[in-house]
C-alpha cells in the first residue's frame, strides 16, 4: 500500500508507479529530462481514465506576496508585491463506494493571520494596516460560504487536502482535542513528509506554517500518502512533486478541459512559460538562463527539486485549454494583478473555473 494509517487501510487509492527512480541520476539535467518521460507517460494514462464529476475553482481571499519570492531571481520590475489569489478547489470523484468530494486547498484564511510572516507584516505596518487592508486585501469567499452556495454541508465533505500546509490552520475542520471539526466526516490525505516537517519546523520554515495549526488533530482524521496515488476511479491523482516543501504534492484532475495540475510551486502560468511572458525580467531571465520555469521562492528548501516538480506538472498538464503556450495549469495561488502593484498582472490567468454536474446535498443524502 502506499497508504499509512493508524487504522483501516485507505481503499480508494491505487499507487502511481510512473515517476519511480526518475530522480536517481547524478546529473540533474537527467533527472529532469527523465521526470518529463515519465510526465508524459503520466498524462497519456490518466487521460484513459474517467473525468471527474465535478470540479470547480473558486476565489477566496486575495493577499500582497513579496514579488521577490513569486518569481525568485527574475522579476526585473519595480513593484514589491504581486497580489495572490487565494482558491479552493471542489471535486467530486467516482469510487466503487459512490461519490466522493474532496476539497483541495480550503485554507481558513480568517485564522490564519498568527502565520509569523504575515504578522511580521501586520507590525510593520501598524496603524496603517486598515488603510492597507482596504486597498490589497480582497475578501471574496470563506470556505463554508462557497460550499453553501453549492448546495454541499459540511458533513458531504469526505476529503480535504493541501499541496503543502503553508499558512493553514486545520484545527476548525477536522477538530483538536477539544473541540470537534466542523466537517465531521471530513480525512486529511498529506504526504507523510509534510506531515512530518510541520510538526518539527526549524526556524527559517516555521515562519510560514500557521502556530498551532495542526495542534490536537486526532490522528484518525488524517492519512498519511508514501507516495502518489490515484483516488477512486484514476480521475483524481495526488503527485509527490518535492520542492516548494518536503512533503509538497499536486492535486491532478482529468477533466472535459485536458489534465489540470493545481499546486503553489508556481505562482502564475507565467512561472510555467517564462518565455512567453509580460511580466518584467521573465523572458528576458528565461532567454539568458535557458530556465523553462521560474519557481515560487518563499522558502528555497529544495530548489532543484522544485524545478524539477515545476517541469513535471507541465508534463502532466500538456497544453492549456485556453492558449496552447501555457500548460494546463491552476495554481493553488494565482497571481492577479493590482493596480498599486504594476507589471505584475500576469499574461494569462486561469482564475475561476467550473466543470461538469455538481451531485447535490440531497442527491449525496439519497446515495448513501
Amino acid at each position: 500500500m502506499a497508504v499509512i494509517t493508524n487504522h483501516a487501510p485507505f481503499a480508494l487509492t491505487k499507487a502511481v508507479h510512473h515517476f519511480d527512480g526518475t530522480r536517481d541520476a547524478a546529473r540533474p539535467m537527467d533527472r529532469v529530462e527523465a521526470v518529463r518521460r515519465a510526465g508524459e507517460a503520466f498524462r497519456n494514462d490518466m487521460l484513459k481514465n474517467p473525468t471527474v464529476q465535478f470540479y470547480k475553482a473558486m476565489e477566496l481571499v486575495r493577499v500582497p506576496y513579496p514579488s521577490k519570492f513569486a518569481y525568485l531571481n527574475a522579476y526585473a520590475g519595480l513593484a514589491p508585491f504581486v497580489h495572490l489569489c487565494n482558491k479552493l478547489f471542489v471535486i467530486q470523484f467516482n469510487t466503487a463506494e459512490g461519490i466522493k468530494t474532496l476539497l483541495a486547498s480550503p485554507s481558513d484564511w480568517e485564522h490564519q493571520r498568527t502565520t509569523p510572516f504575515f504578522a511580521h507584516l501586520d507590525q510593520k505596518a501598524g496603524p496603517l494596516v486598515p488603510v492597507m487592508e482596504a486597498l490589497v486585501l480582497r475578501k471574496t469567499n470563506t470556505v463554508l460560504g462557497a460550499l453553501a452556495s453549492l448546495g454541499l454541508q459540511p458533513e458531504q465533505v469526505d476529503y480535504i487536502t493541501y499541496d503543502h500546509l503553508h499558512t493553514q490552520n486545520l484545527t476548525r475542520w477536522l477538530g483538536s482535542l477539544h473541540e470537534p471539526g466542523l466537517f465531521p466526516n471530513a480525512k486529511l490525505l498529506v504526504m507523510k513528509e509534510e506531515w512530518a516537517s510541520a510538526q518539527g519546523l526549524i526556524p527559517w520554515q516555521n515562519q510560514w506554517y500557521c502556530p498551532g495549526g495542526i495542534t490536537g488533530i486526532p490522528e484518525s482524521r488524517v492519512i498519511q500518502l508514501e507516495g502518489s496515488v490515484f483516488l477512486g476511479d484514476g480521475s483524481v491523482a495526488l503527485v509527490r512533486t518535492k520542492g516548494h516543501t518536503e512533503g509538497n504534492h499536486s492535486i491532478v484532475v482529468n477533466t472535459p478541459q485536458g489534465i489540470l495540475v493545481t499546486s503553489e510551486n508556481g505562482v502564475s502560468l507565467d512561472a510555467y512559460a517564462p518565455a512567453h511572458s509580460r511580466i518584467p525580467g521573465l523572458a528576458d531571465y528565461a532567454a539568458r538562463t535557458g530556465a523553462e520555469v521560474i519557481i515560487n521562492g518563499n522558502t528555497q528548501e529544495y530548489v532543484v527539486d522544485q524545478y524539477i516538480s515545476m517541469v513535471q506538472e507541465k508534463a502532466m498538464a500538456g497544453p492549456c485549454f485556453l492558449d496552447a503556450r501555457f500548460p494546463n495549469v491552476m495554481p493553488s495561488s494565482e497571481s492577479a494583478g493590482h493596480w498599486l502593484f504594476p507589471g505584475t498582472a500576469p499574461t494569462l490567468r486561469m482564475g475561476e473555473f467550473h466543470s461538469g454536474q455538481l451531485i447535490s446535498t440531497p442527491e449525496l443524502k439519497k446515495a448513501a
